[in-house]
């Protein structure tokens, strides 16, 4: 282990500021960021990062390796909720076993936005088509735990529209936000996007500072309700995903050769969803306990992979 490297991404300010927000919790201060201001922040991220990822496609020749980093980050989204779900299943309701099998095989946009920082850090490019591969993982993986849990709830399930569930997956607000912005900055002239680069780029790491203050001070309020559910849960939010970011770091080299683009890969194998899945499941899946998946991917998932599993899959990468 690198741990310079460590070292570098446990004193980065975005960090400190999650690390910050949850210690706020512990010690039962009123610190707070407004609903509104949180939900400007994250829809600010979200624009940021799709936009920028659609000008770095218009200057990127569409190739093979694209098609190819777009079905290999889909595979990732169907394979992981298909074998975790049997795993999760021998501890949890068919109910909650889907919904957390959903959670882990669709992906954090947060972590992504996190991982592009890192990667700047880093003085590591990333393909703009990435933030394409990102937004096409969210949905499979929900449809694959739902049709999990009405396969094994036999007739337990609530009865649910299909179609419904597909389009509320691909119209969910931050799926839509990263692919319009990225449509967006692909038709954009470098003219008009000199023009709004100190709104999409100067004040980006003010904002995810602020962003990850907000996430510590949600995870610090869930930490209690999730630690009610025993050793293995806790276990799963970690090693699950260690597992998964490993083994993509590795795999993916036969894919892209592009450093960059294999730790984004690595880092959405490892992420874990706590926004698009939790909506998905209240329509699908009511029984499902949210206070059990949630805290798994944002209160534990989450810190593990910007504070040890980034350096670890970028080291992975690298050898």
């Amino acid at each position: 282990m690198n741990f310079n490297l460590l070292f570098d991404n446990l004193t980065n300010p975005a960090f400190l500021f999650f690390v910050l927000g949850v210690i706020s919790v512990r010690l039962k201060s009123d610190l707070e960021i407004p609903a509104n201001t949180s939900k400007f922040i994250s829809l600010y991220l979200l624009f940021s990062i799709g936009f920028k990822g659609g000008q770095e496609l218009a200057k990127s020749h569409f190739s093979v390796e694209i098609i190819w980093s777009i079905i290999f980050g889909v595979g990732i989204a169907c394979l992981i909720p298909l074998y975790t779900f049997f795993i999760l299943k021998k501890k949890f309701s068919i109910f909650d076993a889907g919904a957390i099998a959903s959670a882990y095989g669709s992906v954090s946009a947060v972590t992504f936005v996190t991982a592009t920082s890192f990667l700047e850090m880093q003085n590591t490019a990333y393909s703009g088509h990435m933030v394409a591969v990102m937004a096409l993982m969210e949905a499979p993986a929900i449809i694959i735990g739902v049709l999990l849990i009405q396969i094994y709830s036999k007739n337990e399930v609530q009865s649910f529209d299909m179609k419904k569930l597909i389009g509320h997956s691909f119209t969910n607000g931050s799926v839509l936000l990263i692919t319009g912005s990225l449509f967006i900055g692909l038709i954009a002239t470098g003219k008009q996007a000199t023009d709004i680069k100190p709104f999409t780029t100067d004040i980006f790491k003010g904002f995810l500072a602020i962003f990850l203050l907000d996430m510590g001070i949600i995870s610090g309020r869930k930490l209690n309700d999730f630690i009610k559910n025993g050793w293995f849960a806790a276990l799963f939010a970690v090693v699950i995903p260690l597992i998964n970011g490993c083994i993509i770091a590795l795999l993916s080299g036969y894919i892209t050769s592009n450093i960059g683009d294999r730790f984004i890969l690595a880092v959405l194998a490892a992420s874990a969803s706590y926004i698009a899945v939790p909506a998905a499941m209240k329509i699908a899946a009511p029984k499902a306990n949210p206070g059990i998946f949630v805290p798994m991917a944002l209160a534990v998932t989450f810190p593990f992979n910007i504070t040890i599993g980034m350096p670890i899959y970028f080291l992975l990468i690298h050898k």
